[in-house]
């Protein structure tokens, strides 16, 4: 009896100490499999960051490309609308297309049936480029090559501003695979006469989308938007039948799953089991500007957690470790706080950069209106609307030997970037027009300043002026910018040469022109950003509609004007801008401003009007 008394209390102790170490077991486990399962999360998040990265940096290597072939081809369509009167000089004009762009193999004009009769019903010249550098010209429009009905022809056609064709092997001329880019040419009243055709080679392909790997065994591949095979590592299969024929013998039915949100445009991630149950990561996205093509990237599973298997089982078993991780996690989790507290900084004090060079910025275009309370032969009023904290719009004016100098200009793009152009633009303005009285040798004189120190390949739109306050004559020239509108008894746009937009080639032989400006009559000046403005349907608000806006305007100003004297119109430009800007407000409503808005409205008011 004593014997056992005494052995109680140890037999209670030995089953405290394999409670506390079952206990200490248990919540090991519990730790080591939330850290296994945190882990886990953490790689396939690390993964899904990785892929998505992947996928960006190839669909911009492949964007660039296209892009650039897009911005070529477009640039050049007002060449070929300018040759529809002389079709000899089309060979020269594509063969400078693809001259100029290594991608292009070859480019033709493809005209609408019967378009010049001398030719036929079929007339579509080409110019190939050989792997010598070589040019060939042909006609290659015919009833054996019928590209009226064709698929590429017809959906150009319908695309309207700009078509990527399906991929397709040439076996007949090239030998490589191939896709076209189409873009409308218009005659003078407007209608679509041609297309443009640009072939690209996507030889290239392979290298960009099999290039750099997350994992060993890790493979991207490339679908055309009708499910084609592109690119990817097995060459047997590329252009060889769609997507869903090619994965029909998979079970997993989230294959055909992907295959959908792909062949949709969609991007997204998600999971499959091959035939031998072996599980894999699908990541996917459009490739943008390419009328449909989708990348992915597939990723093992195995591969994915190889590593973390392998110390699974002993971070099950050491505790040391087990905490050594996880400090190493709360370590890596403060380290991500602290980061995120830096970005937000540095978020904040470059909001406050741009805020300042917003202000700085506007104080660089006259900002005060009336600008000449002491004249009262004109009246002049402006507003300047950037879509982002800085634009690239810009005009300016000022008067010098009784002529009102004055401009308005766009440049090519958004942001910082474009404010820079501008700033060196209205710079370049002041300090030519100082020393030039007429505007083709003031915009001329730009256009080589500019040209010599765009490395960014920037350009400018602009229109300037010269007034004679006395004469009312106008001397003007015009680099690419929207035609002004002239609103006084009539309203009508002032007639432009097409003379290019400043910065894109040097040399070139500006034209000027010449005008009357009769005395109440206002030219009304605007970026494209006021006629391309979208309401949430997408419909611009479009020249018509500017035009009678301007009517309008003048209809409420003749209700309310004075006929007493000339003092009577110096607001006029400022009720004009304002009338305009509340009109394209309305029409616009909700939908996100996508471009920059300025206008300026000069109101000519001689002393001798009564």
């Amino acid at each position: 009896m004593n014997i056992i008394k005494k052995l109680r209390p140890e037999s209670l102790r030995s089953k405290s100490t394999l409670a506390i170490i079952i206990t200490v077991a248990v919540l090991i486990e519990v730790i080591s499999a939330v850290q296994y399962w945190y882990a886990r999360e953490g790689i396939k998040e690390a993964v899904r960051h990785r892929a998505e990265s992947e996928l960006q940096v190839k669909n911009l290597e492949i964007q660039k490309v296209m892009v650039n072939v897009q911005t070529a081809v477009q640039n050049s369509t007002w060449l070929f609308e300018k040759t529809l009167s002389e079709p000899d000089s089309i060979c020269s004009v594509l063969q400078h297309l693809v001259k100029q762009n290594q991608s292009i193999v070859g480019a033709a004009l493809i005209f609408t049936a019967d378009y010049y009769p001398q030719y036929g019903r079929w007339f579509e010249p080409y110019v190939a480029k050989h792997p010598d550098g070589t040019m060939e010209y042909k006609q290659i429009g015919s009833a054996d090559h019928d590209y009226l009905n064709a698929e590429f022809y017809l959906n150009g056609l319908k695309a309207g501003n700009g078509y990527w064709s399906e991929p397709y092997y040439d076996d007949s001329g090239a030998k490589m695979m191939l896709s076209s880019y189409l873009f409308p040419i218009h005659d003078a009243s407007g209608q679509t006469v041609a297309l443009i055709g640009a072939d690209v080679s996507l030889e290239w392909l392979a290298d960009v989308i099999n290039a750099n790997h997350i994992y060993p065994s890790s493979f991207n591949f490339l679908l055309s938007r009708l499910g084609q095979v592109m690119a990817c590592p097995v060459d047997t299969l590329i252009m060889q039948g769609n997507i869903n024929e090619i994965t029909a013998s998979v079970h997993d039915t989230t294959v055909r799953q992907i295959n959908r949100q792909m062949l949709g445009g969609n991007r997204g991630y998600n999971s499959i089991r091959d035939n031998a149950g072996k599980k894999h990561y699908v990541f996917y996205a459009p490739v943008e500007g390419t009328n449909g093509w989708s990348m992915a990237v597939v990723c093992s599973d195995d591969e994915i957690y190889r590593g973390l298997r392998q110390v699974g089982f002993n971070l099950m078993l050491l505790m040391l470790i087990g905490l050594a991780l996880l400090c190493y996690i709360i370590y890596r989790v403060a380290r991500s706080v602290r980061s995120l507290q830096e970005a937000n900084a540095v978020k904040e004090r470059i909001g406050s950069e741009l805020r300042i060079a917003r202000d700085i910025q506007d104080s660089m275009l006259p900002k005060t209106f009336p600008p000449f309370p002491q004249r009262k032969d004109i009246d002049v009023f402006a507003s300047i609307t950037p879509a982002k904290e800085v634009g690239g719009d810009l005009y300016d004016f000022f008067i010098r030997d009784n002529q009102f100098f004055f401009c308005i200009g766009d440049v090519a793009g958004k942001g910082v970037p474009a404010s820079l152009v501008m700033a060196v633009t209205r710079s370049l303005f002041r300090s030519v027009a100082s020393n030039h009285d007429q505007p083709a040798d003031i915009v001329r004189n730009i256009n080589e300043s500019m040209t010599d120190m765009n490395k960014s390949e920037m350009f400018v739109t602009l229109f300037v002026g010269v007034l004679d306050l006395q004469s009312g004559l106008m001397h003007y020239c015009n680099a690419g910018h929207e035609p002004p509108l002239l609103v006084g008894r009539g309203i009508g746009h002032l007639p432009v040469e097409h003379n290019i937009p400043v910065g894109l080639m040097a040399g070139w032989d500006y034209i000027g022109q010449e005008a009357v400006i009769y005395p109440l009559t206002t030219i009304f000046l605007y970026t494209d950003g006021l006629t391309e403005a979208e309401d949430s349907t997408h419909a611009q608000f479009g020249q018509q509609r500017m035009a009678e806006m301007a009517r309008q305007a003048v209809l409420i100003d003749s209700k309310t004007e004075t006929k007493s004297e000339p003092d009577s119109v110096i607001y006029k430009s400022e009720e004009l801008v304002n009338f305009m800007s509340d009109a394209v407000s309305r029409f616009v409503g909700d939908a996100e401003q996508s471009d920059d808005l300025t206008m300026l409205a000069i109101r000519y008011a001689p002393h001798s009007v009564t």
